[in-house]
């Protein structure tokens, strides 16, 4: 098969920004089988293998794209699952732009291979035509506890279940999958699809308990006591951060993390069908810049809001977002509100009336590398807006390390680990993810869980080879 010398990436077909704004499908709707063929004879089959050292969980990508060149999707998806137990997932959400691609050698004369795409046709094909293949697994009686269903806990779950654990996560809310669940709307990752993907963890015989809140329902100690070898802690930064400006208390002002919670997880876009309403004026303003402000902005402009704006403090330059995120919310008419920073929320009769902001400049790099912003003296200026969602981060809830003695953690909250074990000051605890890294991406939360999951079976084969009286864990 000669190569496909295209500079350009094969298109992947989208909804109409006009009518997409008006419904909450799925924008992207995936490559056909010839499209993802085409573009996988894009790829050169390097020797090197660059894209590989760009992924956190170490994917074969030349292979699996060779097997997409040769029509053969099934066992393309084989090397895929090897290594990735969310591809459908990471094929929609995953930064491949600054992992993967920004390695590929044919970025350097034109657009790397479309390698994420190219994953959720792979997964979306398997899900479609490829029954599940389940192994059989030998169980070795070991209990390993996993606190949070978000992708770091259900990544590390799967791979230890595979080594033969008795593995149970301990899961807050009523509905495994994190922040894909909660966090990330349906137009970018359908529900139905992180339902299938969890099942396939549930069916290596994870065991579920929702509705535990770790530190409260069940402490970590008190997993020990109940005869848990080891904890895995990935229960994610989802505790909101504000500005501390006057007015947030305003009704009408949301976290990002309610809002989007209340329109995914709870069905908000339903109403009135589910008793879960999201009110929002007709002018509403998101407050940052990265991925969760751009989902909040177009949640937003899909529930009904006329104008929707991105106030954020930096250029377009320095946002965090995704490009395609950003390419997006303009086709959608999101508008952007750039070196903008706000300092008061305005009110009437106890609602939002308006939003006070100044005007930024760039200065210096700070230690983020990003230019500081500067606020412009006497810039300041107001305009109208009925609903302000809050889009700057989260930190860890603090109830873990508050009930957790010996548990070392940073000053923001994050908990401190070994980054080649995730193994944490305590001894049988380890975390990864957002609570350890702060937020990030779906893809370097599953990272941490693998490497966790390593870990402790290289943990527990080591007890279990210097004391002769207890089993192994592979026996």
């Amino acid at each position: 098969m000669a190569p496909n010398m295209s500079p350009k990436k094969v298109p992947i077909p989208e909804q109409k920004p006009e009518e997409r704004v008006k419904n909450f499908r799925e924008v992207a709707l995936g490559y056909t089988p010839e499209q993802a063929q085409e573009e996988a004879l894009r790829c050169l089959q390097c020797k090197t293998r660059p894209c590989v050292a760009g992924c956190p969980v170490n994917v074969g990508i030349p292979e699996f794209i060779k097997k997409v060149a040769e029509g053969d999707f099934d066992g393309a998806f084989r090397i895929l699952a090897s290594e990735n137990c969310l591809p459908a997932v990471c094929g929609r959400v995953c930064p491949q732009e600054t992992q993967c691609e920004i390695l590929c050698v044919r970025g350097k004369k034109g657009e790397p291979v479309a390698i994420g795409r190219l994953e959720r046709f792979v997964a979306d094909h398997a899900m479609e035509h490829l029954p599940e293949e389940i192994p059989e697994i030998k169980k070795n009686g070991i209990k390993i506890a996993i606190a949070g269903g978000g992708p770091a806990g259900l990544t590390c779950a799967g791979e230890l279940a595979r080594m033969g654990y008795d593995v149970t996560i301990f899961e807050a809310l009523h509905a495994l999958g994190g922040v894909l669940m909660y966090g990330i709307p349906e137009f970018r990752l359908p529900k139905r699809l992180v339902a299938k993907e969890i099942a396939k963890a549930l069916n290596l015989g994870v065991k579920i308990e929702k509705n535990v809140i770790i530190g409260k329902s069940i402490k970590v100690d008190e997993l020990f006591e109940e005869g848990f070898k080891a904890v895995f802690i990935g229960c994610g930064a989802g505790l909101p951060a504000f500005m501390k400006i006057e007015g947030e208390n305003l009704n009408g002002v949301y976290s990002a993390n309610e809002f989007l919670t209340r329109a995914n997880l709870m069905k908000a876009y339903d109403f009135p069908n589910v008793p879960t309403p999201v009110k929002i004026g007709k002018r509403v303003a998101v407050v940052g810049g990265g991925n969760v402000a751009m989902d909040a902005a177009r949640t937003a402009k899909r529930l009904g809001a006329e104008e929707v704006y991105i106030v954020y403090r930096r250029s377009e330059a320095e946002l965090p977002a995704r490009a395609e995120e950003i390419h997006h919310a303009k086709e959608e008419g999101i508008i952007f509100q750039l070196l903008r920073n706000p300092v008061k929320v305005l009110g009437k009769d106890g609602w939002v009336a308006g939003l006070e902001c100044v005007e930024m400049e760039l200065g210096e790099p700070d230690e983020s590398g990003r230019r500081r912003p500067i606020v412009k003296k006497g810039s300041n200026f107001e305009f109208p807006v009925e609903t302000v969602i809050i889009a700057i981060g989260g930190t860890p809830n603090p109830l873990i390390r508050q009930t957790t003695p010996g548990l070392e953690v940073q000053k923001w909250g994050g908990i401190i680990v070994d980054e080649t074990t995730m193994k944490t000051s305590k001894d049988g605890v380890y975390a990864g993810g957002d609570i350890v890294t702060g937020a990030a991406t779906v893809i370097l939360a599953m990272g941490a869980g693998k490497k966790a999951a390593r870990a402790i079976d290289e943990a527990l084969q080591k007890k279990a080879s210097s004391d002769p009286s207890r089993p192994s864990p592979c026996c």
